[in-house]
């Protein structure tokens, strides 16, 4: 029988080389769940983004990513009733980390990098135009740094093999056009649009600490490795490619939903056996916003903001995305039906982390997601 397995192994490698590979440092040993006992709340969040699809398509009964339309939602809890909050990319981004509502400028995903000119502040919106925000508009990742929490932002392909290009906290120049809206090589798909943290002024100005924490996907593994480095909060972009967002890809990849597929097969294990999240983890998988403007659908009565009139464009939101929640508080295949957005992401990560609301994240009425057996502090 070993005999057989070995050759099979064998067999099956080539075809295993053609998927997205994870990292080669190898992953801690998974700890049985039924080893240690529930956490009474969430220690370490990780969140993986992607890109431009809606609801009925990615879980609906012939999933073109089955492993994310049926096998993790049959191992967690699916969100049905899950929005993004407006259109294009980089409004939705904005809004996880900051609860800012969108702009003319982030909804057309800040072509040329310049700085955020504000009027005023209004019921927590920043009034204005622009896309770098003043270094008093926090994010959720300067909350974090204040109670002495820690938090990184990995993108991945953040540090490309091309010259010239920063290895962490990549951004343009301020008042340029970005050379990364697109995928500019083979090697480099990275997006600064995919990576909100550096729209603010509050995490760029710190250059030492902005590259200490916004760094490329390749340093995950380690973290992971490590419970003492896993950070309390992990805001995971995948490239264009393993995102979705390009299909074919200019790897040559598929892209679309066969690279979300391979993305999440060789992360989720990693990460759902890392010490860190066996302790008190919760792995949340969504996407950025509906496929088109099309969608452009809304909930939990999100409002508009001061600086635009729609922000889908052509509707009140981002359209109908849906999540997927892992953790070892959550029963697994199960269903929440509860409205929520991506205002409402934001406030269950300061909720559980025990931080004030930013932005929309404090609207009224808006409600936390269902963590299960982990209360909320």
């Amino acid at each position: 029988m070993r005999a057989f397995v070995a050759i099979l192994l064998l067999v099956l490698a080539p075809a295993l080389e053609g998927c997205a590979s994870p990292p080669t440092t190898p992953a801690s040993a998974p700890t049985a769940p039924s080893a240690l006992p529930l956490p009474t709340h969430v220690g370490h969040v990780f969140l993986i983004v992607l890109e431009n699809e809606g609801y009925d398509t990615t879980f609906g009964s012939s999933p073109p990513a089955p492993y994310l339309g049926a096998t993790l939602p049959s191992q967690g809890r699916l969100l049905t009733q899950y929005f993004a909050i407006g259109h294009s990319s980089l409004d939705n981004y904005v809004a996880m980390v900051s609860g800012q509502a969108p702009n003319p400028q982030t909804q057309n995903d800040c072509l040329v990098y310049a700085d955020f000119h504000e009027a005023t502040t209004l019921d927590g919106q920043a009034v204005g135009q622009g896309c770098v925000y003043p270094a008093h508009v926090k994010t959720i990742g300067d909350q974090l740094a204040a109670k002495g929490l820690s938090w990184r932002m990995y993108a991945e392909d953040m540090n490309a093999s091309a010259p010239g290009v920063p290895g962490a906290c990549r951004h343009p120049a301020l008042g340029s056009r970005d050379p990364w809206e697109g995928a500019s090589s083979a090697k480099d798909q990275y997006a600064t649009k995919h990576v909100p943290f550096v729209y603010f002024h509050s995490v760029i100005d710190d250059e030492a600490s902005c590259k200490a924490r916004v760094v490329d996907l390749n340093l995950l593994s380690d973290d992971l490795n490590d419970s003492a480095r896993t950070p309390a909060f992990s805001f995971i972009s995948p490239n264009l490619c393993d995102d979705g967002h390009d299909a074919p890809c200019a790897s040559g990849a598929p892209g679309g939903y066969k690279s979300i597929d391979a993305f999440l097969q060789a992360w989720v294990p990693r990460i759902v056996n890392s010490t860190a999240y066996q302790k008190d983890g919760l792995l949340i998988v969504t996407f950025d916003e509906s496929d088109g403007e099309d969608d452009s659908t809304a909930c939990c009565n999100e409002p508009a903001g001061y600086n635009t009139l729609q922000p889908g464009l052509t509707g009140p939101g981002g359209g109908h995305v849906g999540a997927v929640l892992l953790s070892r508080c959550l029963a697994a295949g199960t269903k929440d039906d509860t409205p929520y957005n991506h205002y409402s992401l934001l406030r269950t990560l300061e909720d559980d982390f025990g931080v004030d609301h930013l932005g929309y994240a404090g609207q009224g009425g808006l409600k936390d997601l269902d963590l299960g057996a982990c209360a909320l502090r």
